[in-house]
């Protein structure tokens, strides 16, 4: 039985589909299955896992519309044991449809992944940068929360809303938990990254990841090649830290 994890954080730019990314791959290259499910309609994960969006059939947009299953959309990437379920930018004007409807909007991603539950270890979705209804769709469908959260100024910034929203959530899906906080973006260099990393971990105290992500620019370039960073450099900094990352997560997910 698969372990849901969503990645985010309404803020934008705080390391959420690299993190989804990376995250997915080092879990897969731990012998787990892993399938990542692109919930964002900018589609970074999927092209960042090399996949080219104008060839795709059917995306998640199909199966937020109730066109296609998520089996019917889900591709093999080049990482052994690692999938994905790609999405495009058209999943923003899927929203606003869904927008208009009852209760059960909330509900399709968790039924869709239901049904799939069995045959994999974890699945990631790497959630859009808003309380939007793909995002809620998302706590919705999992079990875990896995925020990232930048070690630079407003860190925190919309953070206590997202919590509020996470409790909401959990009256209906009570198995919702926070797995962790994950500081991004951290150099060790300067004294306000220090400074951030102490204060969010004031905040969310032992829910802080003890591996930071590192500001790393091999980490920054591999999106560009469509690869994660354990395939563009997996001696690099940012590559050594996620492979920590997922050692962790699999600890606290046991």
């Amino acid at each position: 039985m698969a372990k849901v994890i969503t990645v985010t954080n309404q803020k934008g730019g705080v390391g959420k589909t690299t993190t989804s990314i990376n995250l997915s791959f080092y879990l897969a290259k731990a012998g787990k299955k892993v399938l990542l499910v692109d919930f964002d309609p900018q589609g970074n994960a999927s092209s960042g896992l090399g996949i080219e969006k104008k060839d795709l059939a059917k995306t998640m947009c199909e199966v937020m519309t109730g066109e296609a299953t998520l089996d019917d959309v889900t591709l093999e990437t080049k990482t052994k044991k690692l999938w994905i379920a790609p999405t495009i930018p058209e999943l923003a004007n899927v929203e606003a449809e869904i927008g208009a409807g009852d209760g059960k909007k909330f509900l399709i991603l968790k039924n869709a992944i239901a049904k799939v539950l069995d045959k994999y270890d974890y699945i990631i979705i790497d959630s859009p940068p808003s309380l939007s209804h793909l995002t809620v769709n998302g706590l919705f469908a999992a079990n875990y929360v896995l925020i990232p959260v930048q070690t630079e100024f407003y860190a925190l910034e919309g953070v206590a809303q997202l919590l509020k929203t996470i409790e909401l959530v959990k009256k209906v899906n009570p198995q919702l938990q926070l797995l962790g906080v994950v500081a991004t973006m951290y150099d060790r260099r300067t004294a306000l990254s220090s400074q951030v990393l102490a204060e969010v971990k004031k905040y969310f105290k032992e829910k802080v990841f003890d591996t930071p992500i590192p500001r790393n620019v091999r980490l920054a370039e591999a999106p560009s090649h469509g690869v994660p960073i354990g395939q563009y450099d997996r001696f690099s900094k940012g590559a050594k830290a996620y492979k920590k990352l997922a050692e962790e997560v699999i600890e606290r997910t046991k």
